[in-house]
């Protein structure tokens, strides 16, 4: 589970009770080997062996009885030799809340995650020591990244790199004129402290808006088009964004739906020509009331990664003027204008243009356009799209979000993926499908790491599919085929060129490789992954400062007249509540392509396979690795299954 036994830090632990044959259970073994076949946002911080859990009297996991982990003890091996190592573990002692950290000491060991190994190097740059989130995982120990970091003195940015004309991104330039429209924009709620006054509010509001950059943004109207322009800090009136509702006589109830509400209705004065690219809508329940704060910001600014750096910011920033003191977010490395200025610089790179004849490749011999036409920019527009929403509760989704990637060695967004792939493919023709895959787009360019950079990174790029052959009436019964969906899925998924980002920076970015590309037929389907987040609507019911509320995890809107990008649009994320993870998927398609009932039973279909995948994961002989696990070696997967299964000859 997630705890946050100090505020603001959020760490998985793991429980352990031993089922009666283990004589020795060891909990940092046990971490270690999670650690071998886990991603390492799904790695525990801690793990703890209890003789038995706590239940509540229905026979629940009591959660709030659970233990706290203790990360204290004492620092292993030598004391640090070089003032970077002095430094670095001064800072792993101050976030991981410990008393003293040897160089010897490894990070994660102690109690940091994915999340924490980024406020590690985002603080350290504050001190002059710079590397990567990334480097935390290769190295974590002090001395290790001491070895590992450069001097901020010698690539220290200056202080204004994010302020000017900012490059306009593959994503910005495929919506064109609608990725201006005051509608385009997303919002996420929170719950507000009973006490918060309007002045901390600004307070912490203005510092975000100096930290980060892209929140200072405008659209200016030039005779060559349109050009997207950072203003310098202080630049913009952080009390002029908020608009306080007294919600003194609402009921606690009823708050989350009032912030739903105005949260839309305040994209209306959101004005990209103006630079209004953030408003704050503060619901103001009284004196010892928690109320409700949406933050609406125009999506042409932020995406989902963003709210994860910026409302820890916010709150903060909050804290901090609430006791008295200047709110100093952490620094960010590299500004947007930086990695848009790189990425445009690649699109035209050799490298870059040896990608195109695989792209190309891709769409040969696919499968006719969904619904038996090609799109209509006129009348295939995002009004009237039939769209339905689906949640996956309870154990299913538990063992989807965590089992079955554990043991077929591959993300959620893969398991998502394909069942989404045989659902679609279910009564058609054999024949493949594209399906543009949405992502976080944070790939670090020419060396810039952009992990805690706000704005609008989202990329896509296409992925051919084809599962012809595959038993889909048996992959919903959970028999053997759902793994050899999943595997066959996993392994399309991950046959593109470089890192994905070629695809956009050729079409959008390079006037050479672009008519080649616009050619092509469209993606059948596109397909978008949030991620996981904390429960919406179930932080406000406890009062939990801060924490994530309202009706949706991340709200959004769109120019109504907006052309539906594809004839299809599937989208996931997983919602952690009180009572475990939540599955929610949902589905949609222009009226003029589907039938409601047909988009509904194409959702029915998805979760059968979703359901036959989580039965199949029970299976002793289900999981294994897919040629794509050795990117060192030339494996098929027929060698990868005669190696599985002499090792599992070798060791019962």
């Amino acid at each position: 589970m997630a705890r946050e036994d100090r505020p603001g830090e959020r760490r998985l632990v793991g429980y352990v009770v031993p089922d009666g044959r283990a004589a020795d259970t060891d909990a940092d073994r046990i971490r270690e080997h999670v650690a071998k076949v886990l991603p390492d946002y799904m790695v525990p911080a801690a793990v703890l062996v209890l003789p038995e859990l706590p239940v509540t009297a229905n026979g629940k996991v009591d959660r709030k009885a659970l233990p706290a982990p203790g990360f204290a003890g004492k620092a292993a091996g030598r004391a640090p030799h070089t003032v970077a190592e002095d430094i670095l573990c001064a800072l792993f002692a101050e976030l991981l809340g410990l008393d003293e950290v040897g160089p010897e000491d490894s990070f994660f060991a102690r109690g940091g995650d994915s999340i924490m190994s980024m406020q590690l190097a985002a603080r350290a740059r504050r001190e002059g020591v710079l590397f990567s989130a990334q480097d935390v995982f290769e190295q974590e120990t002090p001395g290790a990244l001491a070895a590992v970091a450069r001097l901020a003195d010698a690539v220290r940015a200056a202080p204004d790199a994010g302020v000017g004309e900012v490059a306009w991104t593959p994503g910005m330039l495929a919506l064109g004129e609608y990725a201006l429209s005051r509608e385009f924009a997303q919002w996420m709620t929170v719950t507000t402290p009973a006490d918060l006054r309007p002045d901390v509010l600004t307070a912490g509001l203005a510092a975000v808006l100096d930290t980060h950059d892209m929140l200072r943004a405008r659209v200016e109207r030039a005779e060559g088009g349109p050009r997207l322009v950072v203003s310098a800090r202080g630049a913009v009136d952080a009390a002029g964004l908020v608009t306080r509702i007294d919600a003194a006589d609402v009921p606690a109830g009823d708050l989350d739906d009032l912030a739903e509400r105005a949260a839309r209705e305040e994209t209306a004065r959101l004005d990209t020509g103006a630079g209004v690219l953030v408003r704050a809508v503060w619901l103001d329940a009284g004196p010892g009331r928690a109320g409700r704060l949406a933050l609406v910001i125009h999506h042409l600014v932020v995406d989902g990664v963003s709210w994860r750096i910026l409302l820890p910011d916010l709150r903060a920033a909050c804290e901090a003027a609430a006791a008295g003191r200047v709110p100093e977010p952490d620094p960010v490395g590299v500004s947007f204008r930086q990695w848009a200025g790189a990425l445009a610089a690649q699109a035209t790179e050799e490298r870059r243009v040896a990608e195109l004849p695989q792209w190309k490749a891709l769409f040969e011999g696919v499968a006719p356009p969904l619904g038996g036409r090609s799109l209509d920019p006129d009348q295939d527009t995002l009004t009237g799209m039939h769209r339905h929403i689906w949640e996956l509760p309870g154990a299913t989704a538990a063992t989807l979000i965590a089992d079955t990637p554990a043991m077929f060695h591959c993300g959620v967004h893969e398991v998502l993926l394909a069942t989404l792939a045989g659902a679609v493919a279910s009564g058609r023709p054999a024949a493949a499908l594209v399906v543009d895959i949405e992502g976080h787009g944070r790939e670090p360019v020419d060396g810039a790491d952009p992990s805690r950079t706000v704005g609008w990174f989202t990329g896509v790029h296409p992925v051919r599919l084809d599962v012809s052959g595959v038993d889909l009436d048996g992959a919903t019964e959970g028999g053997p085929a759902a793994g050899e969906l999943l595997k066959r899925v996993k392994e399309q998924a991950r046959a593109i060129p470089g890192d994905g980002l070629g695809h956009a920076l050729l079409r959008h970015l390079n006037p050479a490789t672009a008519p080649e590309l616009d050619t092509l037929p469209d993606a059948h389907i596109g397909f978008n992954y949030l991620g996981r987040f904390a429960g919406a609507g179930r932080a406000g019911a406890t009062g939990d400062a801060w924490q994530p509320a309202g009706t949706t995890v991340v709200g959004s809107s769109a120019d109504p007249r907006t052309p539906a990008p594809h004839a299809l649009e599937a989208g996931a994320y997983v919602r952690d509540t009180p009572d475990g993870p939540e599955l929610a998927l949902t589905l949609a398609g222009p009226a003029g392509l589907w039938a409601d009932t047909a988009v509904e039973r194409l959702g029915r279909r998805w979760l059968d396979l979703l359901d036959g995948l989580a039965a199949h994961t029970a299976d002793p002989a289900a999981g294994g690795h897919t040629a794509s696990d050795f990117p060192l070696l030339d494996l098929g997967q027929d060698e990868v299954e005669e190696f599985e299964a002499g090792f599992a000859d070798d060791h019962p």
